[in-house]
């Protein structure tokens, strides 16, 4: 026979560190924290870019498209370099130094590129925003419009 009861040694043997719903909050914690960190990266807009038309640009301004290729060459952009978002981690040495200028598709494409170019230690200045489901037609004249 033990010389404790049972449920002495019960208690003594299932001691948890994290007691009293502990584990269940601390999980609910960390998840919020991960979900809120990819959202963060995704839709909240980057501060200090300013939006801009291609013909506002300097020369010594190296553009940037982010679109897909499939994006990109419907609406092709003279002399901008295209690599698209899922790219640029593999292609980033092929940009020079200097400031860039992205083009991207929406709002989604702009926040990741811009982020995901600055990570790599670039100098984002501005962005343009093309949408080529918007082509407005205009006296026999097919124009893309550039929102900004």
């Amino acid at each position: 026979m033990t010389p404790y009861p049972i449920g002495y040694i019960i208690s003594r043997v299932s001691v948890s560190p994290f007691r009293g719903g502990q584990f269940l909050k601390t999980i609910i914690i960390l998840s919020i924290l991960f979900v809120g960190s990819i959202l963060y990266r995704r839709y909240f807009p980057v501060l200090g870019m300013c939006c801009k038309k291609l013909g506002e640009l300097d020369r010594s301004t190296i553009v940037i498209d982010v679109r897909d290729y499939n994006e990109s060459y419907k609406d092709p952009i003279p002399g901008a370099i295209n690599i698209p978002i899922a790219y640029i981690n593999r292609h980033y040495n092929e940009i020079t130094n200097g400031d860039l200028h992205v083009v991207a598709s929406n709002r989604l494409g702009k926040n990741f590129g811009i982020r995901l170019l600055r990570k790599k230690g670039f100098r984002v200045v501005g962005y343009s925003i093309t949408n080529n489901n918007n082509i407005i037609l205009k006296e026999n004249q097919i124009s893309l419009r550039t929102f900004c």
